[in-house]
């Protein structure tokens, strides 16, 4: 009789744990990968790409600014690459490169200049009615990443505890996004 592996049932998480919502931003995903010799590379989230086979313009602003993106240190650095021609383009006659990790980011101090972070719009233990009034919050008052644009895409939550993100949209949250033309 042929032995059967067990597997056991995964530990599971806690819901009610610390989480840190930021606005999500409408753009294009973006890393800058810097190996622990140096190496620097550039990707969007499926691929790496060059100045010559880039992905609306990333990987030729990442060149441009490869100085002062090693600063970043060793690591994958995501982030997104918004603003001007990019989806919601949030009325920006640039485009910016917003860094994910709100915790080590956040201080403009120990970030490149060259680099924005994403806005942390609560840090605490996770309610959905807490997760439902940053989405009210961005839909009455608009994007906190571009002042003045009143077409926010939606949250990002990140659960601390699990190391799990979840996004929640304003428009066709229920819709998955391949039917919502999103």
């Amino acid at each position: 009789m042929e032995e059967t592996k067990f597997v056991g049932f995964p530990k599971m998480a806690r819901l009610s744990r610390e989480c840190v919502i930021t606005e999500k931003i409408d753009g294009t995903n973006a890393q800058v990968c810097i190996t622990e010799d140096g190496k620097f590379l550039v990707g969007s989230r499926t691929r790496w790409i060059t100045p010559e086979n880039d992905n609306m313009g990333f990987a030729r602003w990442a060149m441009e600014h490869k100085d002062e993106l090693m600063l970043l240190g060793p690591g994958q650095h995501f982030g997104e690459w918004w603003g001007q021609g990019i989806q919601r383009k949030y009325d920006l006659k640039e485009k910016r490169f917003s860094l994910f990790n709100v915790h080590r980011w956040a201080d403009p101090i120990v970030r490149p200049a060259c680099c924005h972070v994403v806005p942390e719009l609560f840090r605490g233990v996770f309610t959905t009615d807490i997760a439902d009034r940053c989405i009210m919050n961005l839909k009455h008052g608009g994007s906190v990443a571009a002042p003045g644009f009143l077409k926010p895409e939606g949250i990002v939550i990140f659960h601390t505890a699990k190391g799990f993100l979840f996004k929640k949209t304003i428009e066709k949250d229920e819709v998955p996004k391949c039917l919502a033309g999103l």
